[in-house]
């Protein structure tokens, strides 16, 4: 048994929030989001072809890194990890679910909103977590007041965030990457609008890049 902290996302920078409802986009949206210079991608297991999206996306681009997201119970991560789901993160810090992904040495990124819940977390060896609603719950500013008490914390904000405060939440030390679901939106997958999700994914990526420059150069 080992502990699980989510290492795929360790230089993951800016990870698209994918909702999808049709198995068939996810081959071209994979395309795009690679040729955007997306890595790291996670599925949202919301619909029911969540699970052959990730099947699609890990064969037919093997460089992107492709994690089940909204996984709420044992079940759920057991059909994720059974679709080709590299990593499964969950809105909220559930401890079955965080117990099963350790038991098979799963990386599992838990949702945290407290100090009380990353405290939580750290307890089960777990060292990478997803803020959620991060902008609701205070954004940066909590990111900020939780790198004290929790310096080995690294966090993957996610909700609220857009092209307007994304840097401002990459320049963060204790962000490893921001989620979103702006860069392939559910309305642009379904209209097959895949050459604006490149750019908007390329957009992302320039963005995180510079904050995290700005961030070394400040250091």
């Amino acid at each position: 048994m080992t502990d699980v902290r989510g290492e795929p996302l360790t230089d993951a920078g800016v990870v698209p929030v994918i909702t999808i409802d049709r198995a068939d986009d996810a081959g071209p949206l994979a395309a795009a989001l690679v040729r955007g210079g997306i890595r790291h991608a996670e599925v949202t297991f919301r619909t029911p072809a969540a699970a052959e999206a990730i099947e699609r996306m890990r064969s037919e681009a093997p460089q992107l890194t492709v994690g089940a997201g909204t996984v709420l119970t044992v079940e759920q991560a057991d059909r994720a990890l059974s679709s080709g789901a590299q990593y499964l993160v969950s809105p909220a810090l559930d401890a079955a679910v965080v117990e099963w992904c350790r038991e098979r040495s799963v990386p599992v990124v838990p949702g945290v909103a407290t100090a009380s819940e990353v405290n939580a977390a750290r307890q089960r060896g777990l060292r990478t977590l997803k803020l959620f609603p991060a902008e609701q719950l205070g954004g940066v500013a909590l990111l900020q007041a939780l790198g004290g008490p929790f310096p080995e914390i690294r966090f993957v904000p996610t909700g609220g965030i857009t092209p307007r405060n994304l840097a401002d939440y990459a320049r963060q030390p204790n962000v490893v990457a921001c989620g979103g679901s702006w860069i392939a939106s559910r309305e642009a997958i379904s209209a097959r609008k895949f050459d604006e999700i490149a750019a908007a994914a390329q957009e992302a990526c320039a963005i995180v890049r510079s904050a995290r420059e700005e961030r070394n150069e400040a250091g």
